[in-house]
């Protein structure tokens, strides 16, 4: 008998079959899947649960790819994804509440966790960072994510200033510098 995946979606199973064994304490929802109650909550897990079914071209990337790295206690809305300038993508075929963004990324910043591709720690730390408008809690998450790696913070800031005519680039630096204060005072919420 094959072994259904360990993230559930409606190409597995049917919405009642999958409200069902809710109802019934088998499943939980967890992103935009669902999985056994008993599942690891482990990155693969969480990245496989950003948007099942994505397609390969794709990378995980901001506050999805933070709480994949466990910056985050749950998913954000929306899912955020990004492709290499080089690839080809039709936007007819995005799934529905999933950001997508055509960015200049190096094969270096892109991790495989449990088979999907995702932006590396460091790598999200930079895109977050960069916003021009971050939201309110992007020092939480970067401090989050600078918290379990102490050296990240320092490549980052390298990587920040040998950039040349990047936007946002001081506000970029105040920001991480804030986040690297915070991580020192904040528990780190990595699991």
């Amino acid at each position: 008998m094959a072994r259904l995946p360990s993230v559930l979606d409606l190409d597995d199973l049917p919405l009642a079959e999958l409200c069902a064994a809710r109802l019934d304490g088998e499943v939980m929802r967890i992103g935009d899947g669902w999985c056994p109650v008993d599942e690891p909550d482990l990155p693969g897990l969480r990245a496989a649960a950003v948007a099942p079914g994505l397609p390969s071209q794709f990378v995980v990337e901001r506050r999805s790819a933070a709480w994949v790295h466990g910056a985050l206690v749950s998913p954000p809305r929306v899912a955020e994804c990004c492709v290499p300038l080089s690839s080809r993508v039709s936007t007819r075929s995005l799934p529905p509440g999933m950001l997508l963004r055509e960015v200049a990324i190096a094969p270096a910043d892109i991790v495989a966790i449990g088979g999907v591709r995702c932006t590396t720690p460091d790598r999200t730390v930079y895109d977050l960072v960069r916003d021009a408008e971050p939201a309110h809690d992007v020092l939480r998450i970067v401090a989050a994510l600078l918290s379990a790696d102490r050296s990240m913070g320092g490549r980052v800031r390298s990587r920040l200033e040998l950039a040349h005519r990047l936007p946002h680039k001081a506000a970029a630096l105040e920001r991480l510098t804030a986040a690297e204060i915070a991580a020192t005072v904040q528990p780190s919420l990595t699991r």
